[in-house]
């Protein structure tokens, strides 16, 4: 069928304006991320300010000013977080507006593109291959347009659409154009719900935030028994007066408090947005970036993301008689013409075969992935086809061996033939009688080969995934280093176990139709492997969005661009190794910092514990109970340097170390076992230098200085532990760290404003030794930790350029 002589017309100005004004637009959220309010809200108003909130509150009716220093973390955290979200908004709301799939509306004033929300009701929408369909609408021109709504339906197979179906947004053009009318706009429309789902900005559905929100409630369980007894003890058991008593359960709860481990991890997220927005890279689902992170196989599409999209006709070499007087040059430039929406091997037929004869086309069969030839039948000028050689041709003739020799040089090679029957009947394209062979370049990307080093040095395995004939595909890989024998993938079995034994066999894959793309995809996935897909057509659609992470080119499609969660804007794969790159920091570094901020909740609460113990035994036998250990002042000074800056530093550090499954594990087994041990020794250094709630408040001071000093040992040297492998700032990030708390040791001013006393020498002595005893033990369960987990400790990065 061929599009109608009279098309469907548009609306008038006029009339676009009437629908405008009567709300009849698709005026639907571009995007959905929080507004600037909805940001400033969420960072100032969360619970963790809301507790510390309370707490300040509380100190400062004691009216010690020194001791509510820790309110400071409320206007930090709420600053912090505001500043890195709105900029990763920004971020993402200008990159989403460059990658935006724009729909053909015709109009009376000529056919434009507009973005989607520009679109009115009645609106008439031109579609061609890999054209998403914006909005619902009947169909009022249709030439063997084909529709795929899997996205929707699950439906398999492409639907063939006639005028007068109906077309629902969210699926897309596989074949064939045409033109639909609007009848469905704004929230009535599928789309709405379709892009406000592909582009939120979200920090759910992710391993890492779910291991997070598991940590949480294991702090909380612990919070609750270890707060409700501090509470108790020290309000209604140590008898020194409200004032000081306050002091000190504040003191004991602020640190169970894990102020800055959503804080951080939100950050590291915002921080990667902003990141790889810089390098033109559209991130429309936050967990993508660690996703890509566990990544260990690319399915890499070879047209356009290994080689560059453009194409060049290199030759065109006859290899037979067509018994007709028309010329090669006729043929492919009608051929060209004929095309409304030409795919990169008709755009460079028609860059040089621009003459065109004049030729009256009675059928046209466009260019399908599953049939791999397109064709258009002329009045008194034959059947022309144009496809692949060795799915015209038989595999023993002449022509189809001279097609495989070209293709082995890594060329692209195309059919120019004259069919026995016309192109739209059932039987088309008939006996295949060739021409000519149509010879293209195409250039592989001068970064490819350095990309895929990468992977290869990441342990990260790349398939190559292509509809072109296995050869060229073969001979490509081979000039990449990939090497091996491509496979037809008209060999590879259906069943999904022989399929994935087939894939690990081979490395590139020639003549894929796109039901096999997503079959390969689901093959590898069952064995474990965590799978991206590259690819920006709309044959690469299905195997996109059954991906673990689909990638699409910003050139590509808009139906790939809409399916996948990263879309490279700058049509470079090598922006890939960044994004890789980005997961890796995120996940790492965000690991390291949980274990920072775990193990001070587990000694918190371990000490809190401890002392609520105690003062329960002591009460009823006579014997003084005990106070907690330290006054506010103390708990946030302690977590300056052990925690709050160093974790700042590394969750925006470079770490280009593999992410593996197990987040919550890992965390476990290490802070809780080193929270022990810190705890523990705090605990014993207290007990030591303790003189009993009659003591004098220098004694007091000293007690609880001699805690703080163990304490600070033993959680530096955590500090120590989690920054490994090291690098040479992060030893500088250590050793600046422990630096800075001799300082605040030295200096007469801050002892006094910190309420530090230092001058008992034995006690000092004692805590310090019992510190290094700590640290000590932290170490060896450092080793003892990774014999058991079965991880090879690392002490010292390999790489020390960073």
């Amino acid at each position: 069928m061929t599009l109608p002589s009279v098309r469907a017309p548009g609306l008038t100005d006029a009339e676009v304006a009437q629908r405008v004004a009567e709300g009849k637009s698709n005026d639907v959220p571009e995007r959905s991320t929080r507004s600037v309010a909805q940001i400033i809200r969420a960072n100032v108003f969360t619970r963790i300010n809301a507790i510390l909130g309370v707490l300040l509150l509380i100190v400062m009716t004691t009216g010690s000013v020194i001791n509510g220093m820790f309110g400071l973390l409320i206007i930090a955290n709420s600053i912090i977080g505001m500043v890195q979200e709105i900029r990763a908004k920004q971020t993402l709301d200008k990159l989403a507006i460059v990658g935006q799939a724009k729909p053909m509306v015709r109009r009376q004033s000529g056919s434009v593109t507009l973005p989607p929300h520009e679109v009115v009701l009645d609106d008439i929408i031109e579609l061609g291959p890999g054209d998403q369909v914006v909005v619902d609408g009947e169909v009022v021109e249709d030439e063997n347009l084909e529709v795929d709504e899997s996205l929707l339906t699950g439906e398999a197979d492409p639907i063939a659409k006639d005028v007068g179906d109906e077309v629902m947004s969210g699926s897309f053009v596989v074949s064939g154009a045409g033109a639909y009318r609007a009848t469905k706009v704004g929230s009535e429309a599928y789309a709405a719900k379709l892009a406000a789902d592909a582009s939120k900005f979200t920090l759910v559905k992710s391993e890492l935030r779910n291991g997070i929100n598991k940590i949480l409630r294991f702090i909380t369980y612990l919070l609750v028994p270890a707060g409700l007894l501090t509470i108790y003890t020290q309000l209604f058991t140590t008898h020194v007066g409200w004032r000081e008593s306050v002091l000190r359960m504040v003191g004991a709860l602020v640190p169970m408090v894990p102020e800055g481990l959503v804080l951080m991890t939100s950050i590291a997220f915002a921080v990667g947005v902003v990141r790889l927005g810089q390098r033109q890279c559209l991130v429309q689902e936050l967990p993508a970036i660690e996703g890509l992170a566990r990544v260990d196989v690319v399915c890499a599409d070879k047209t356009g993301t290994l080689t560059d999209a453009g194409m060049r006709v290199s030759d065109v070499v006859e290899v037979g008689e067509t018994g007709r007087g028309e010329s090669l040059a006729d043929a492919l430039a009608s051929l060209a013409a004929a095309d409304a929406r030409p795919n990169a091997s008709m755009q460079a037929l028609a860059a040089t075969f621009h003459a065109t004869p004049g030729w009256i086309a009675t059928a046209t069969a466009p260019f399908k992935s599953a049939t791999k030839w397109s064709g258009v039948s002329y009045r008194d000028h034959g059947n022309w086809v144009i496809g692949a050689p060795d799915v015209l041709l038989d595999p023993g003739s002449d022509a189809a061996r001279q097609a495989e020799r070209i293709g082995a040089r890594g060329l692209r090679v195309l059919l120019l033939g004259v069919g026995s029957v016309p192109v739209d009947h059932p039987e088309a394209p008939g006996q295949i009688t060739p021409a000519a062979l149509v010879v293209l370049e195409q250039k592989v990307r001068p970064d490819a080969h350095e990309t895929l080093n990468y992977f290869a040095a990441q342990n990260v395995s790349v398939k190559v995934i292509s509809g072109d004939n296995a050869v060229s595909v073969g001979a490509v890989a081979e000039k990449l280093g990939l090497g091996g024998e491509a496979m037809d993938a008209r060999e590879l079995p259906r069943e999904p176990e022989n399929l994935a034994e087939a894939l690990d066999s081979f490395t590139s894959f020639g003549r894929v139709r796109p039901d096999q793309k997503r079959a390969i995809v689901h093959a590898l996935q069952s064995r474990g492997h965590t799978v991206a897909m590259t690819g920006d057509g709309v044959n690469d659609v299905l195997a996109l969005k059954d991906a673990d992470i689909g990638v699409a080119m910003g050139a590509g499609s808009p139906a790939s661009r809409a399916v996948a969660q990263i879309v490279l804007l700058d049509n470079r794969f090598a922006t890939l190794p960044h994004v890789v790159g980005e997961g890796r920091r995120v996940i790492g570094n965000i690991e390291r910092v949980a274990n920072l901020f775990l193990t001070k909740t587990v000694y918190s609460v371990l000490l809190a514990l401890l002392v609520g113990i105690e003062c329960l035994i002591a009460v009823p036998i006579g014997r003084d109970p005990l106070l907690y250990p330290f006054q506010p002042i103390h708990v946030t000074i302690a977590a300056w340097f052990t925690i709050g800056i160093p974790a700042f530093v590394l969750s925006l550090a470079p770490n280009t170390e593999r992410a593996y499954p197990g987040f919550v594990r890992r965390v476990l087994t290490s802070a809780v076992p080193f929270g022990l041990v810190v705890g523990t020794a705090t605990f014993a250094s207290y007990l030591v230098a303790y003189q009993g709630r009659h003591a004098s408040w220098q004694e007091q001071d000293q007690a609880s200085t001699a805690a703080l000093i163990t304490l600070l040992v033993a959680a530096l040297w955590v500090l120590a532990v989690v920054a490994r492998p090291y690098r040479w700032w992060r030893v500088a990030l250590v050793l600046a760290s422990g630096l800075a708390y001799v300082v605040i040791f030295s200096l007469p001013v801050a002892r006094e404003k910190f309420l530090l006393d230092t001058s008992d020498l034995t006690t000092t002595s004692i805590a310090l030794g019992i510190g290094v005893v700590a640290a000590a033990t932290i170490e060896a369960v450092w080793w003892i930790r990774a014999r058991v987990l079965g991880v090879r400790p690392r002490v010292w990065s390999s790489d020390q350029s960073r």
